[in-house]
């Protein structure tokens, strides 16, 4: 959601298709439309920056069908995105039900299908409310008064627990950066080790040679990636062999 708007993606190698659904939407003041893409590779950029509350998705696109292009995303798409196929063609229909999705349109489709599908929309968007909200303002939940002092590149920074998404090892530069909630990355001292960052607080755990992460942004353990809560969603990070029973055993899966 933005702006008090629910978001709106549209995916059609038709740009007539793109219009048509352009305007629909915009007869419904509660949405925004945040992107078009007319190829798969377009749309799996909009899909993962945008991440919108509402994907309408086309079925037959040139070199990946819409159906393949959302089940290759399906692992990557960690937030309550509805996806409303459209197709010309009706023996999609079950293929789409296979997969989970929100809802169906055919080409062409009369106004009050469309009205339709967005009542359910809505319907759906208020169950899903509790969700919503547990992601938004989750980083603000977070202890406030857990800070420490970090050894920098260029002398000492004082810093709140909820400040800090993970510390990724910069190779080049050979030191650690604390990547924080800004999006900046702040340079530790060069001779900071893993180690001291494990020290800093409990809520860091490291999940490879390279990377630390704070386990209260964690999102979900998928087979050998995790993912982080907002403002960290953009991509998953890996958890190598040597840490996985680590972060395991922290959350007493094993």
């Amino acid at each position: 959601m933005k702006n008090n708007k629910y978001t709106v993606g549209i995916v059609d190698d038709e740009s007539i298709c793109i219009t048509n659904i352009r305007h629909s939407v915009d007869e419904f003041p509660e949405l925004l439309i945040v992107g078009t893409a007319p190829t798969p590779d377009a749309a799996i950029k909009l899909i993962l920056d945008e991440q919108p509350d509402l994907l309408f998705l086309d079925v037959e696109m040139p070199g990946k069908t819409g159906l393949e292009l959302l089940s290759d995303l399906r692992e990557r798409i960690t937030w309550p995105m509805q996806v409303v196929f459209h197709t010309a063609y009706q023996k999609y229909l079950l293929d789409a039900l296979r997969v989970s999705a929100f809802d169906y349109l055919l080409k062409p489709y009369e106004s009050d299908e469309f009205q339709l599908v967005m009542d359910r929309f809505f319907k759906e968007m208020i169950k899903a409310q509790p969700y919503n909200y547990f992601h938004e303002t989750l980083a603000q939940l977070l202890p406030i008064n857990e800070s420490f002092m970090v050894a920098t590149s260029i002398g000492y920074q004082k810093l709140g627990l909820k400040q800090i998404g993970y510390f990724q090892y910069q190779k080049d530069k050979k030191q650690w950066d604390a990547v924080l909630t800004d999006h900046n990355h702040l340079q530790l001292k060069r001779t900071t080790i893993a180690n001291d960052v494990l020290n800093y607080s409990d809520s860091f755990i490291q999940i490879n040679q390279h990377q630390i992460i704070n386990v209260d942004y964690l999102s979900t353990i998928e087979d050998k990636s995790c993912y982080l809560l907002p403002p960290f969603t953009r991509k998953p990070l890996e958890i190598s062999r040597t840490y996985m029973k680590g972060l395991h055993d922290r959350f007493e899966l094993f």
